[in-house]
């Protein structure tokens, strides 16, 4: 199977807060994320206002994983794959198309939150791309990465 990019649309909400919580390491239920205020609703507004923009991959007809980013600040929010899509090249490509997104808003500076203990993949994943830690820890206990654009 080929994995298929593309812009993620306001319909696209739903089934990335579904998808959110079948994640194999830090999943995020639907009910957590309506607790956090994060609903199809608000989700699918921000990509509809351009405040939230972000990619989308389908494989084999079924969205496997997704990357959205914040237009104002510059932060890569979220990263998602399902299970079976991981070590297929699509995290990389999802988050190399959210860092162009944010860079052609004019951003030089992006970050994210990126769970602390080694054993985590993300832990490795990003820092093989480049990202370094600031030092800090957000308000969900995460540690801040960032990455610095020509």
């Amino acid at each position: 199977m080929t994995p298929h990019y593309r812009p993620a649309t306001p319909a696209d909400a739903a089934a990335c807060i579904r998808l959110r919580g079948l994640t194999r390491e830090n999943a995020v239920s639907a009910q957590r994320l309506a607790g956090l205020g994060i609903t199809a609703a608000s989700w699918g507004e921000g990509i509809r206002s351009g405040a939230l923009p972000g990619w989308v991959c389908e494989l084999g007809g079924e969205m496997a994983g997704y990357g959205f980013g914040d237009a104002a600040s510059g932060e890569v929010v979220v990263l998602a794959l399902l299970p079976h899509a991981e070590g297929l090249g699509i995290g990389r490509t999802l988050l190399a198309r959210v860092v162009a997104l944010l860079q052609a808003q004019g951003h030089r500076r992006l970050f994210l939150g990126c769970a602390a203990d080694p054993a985590v993949r993300s832990h490795g994943f990003y820092r093989h791309l480049g990202w370094r830690s600031t030092g800090t820890v957000d308000a969900h206990g995460d540690e801040v990465l960032e990455l610095h654009l020509p």
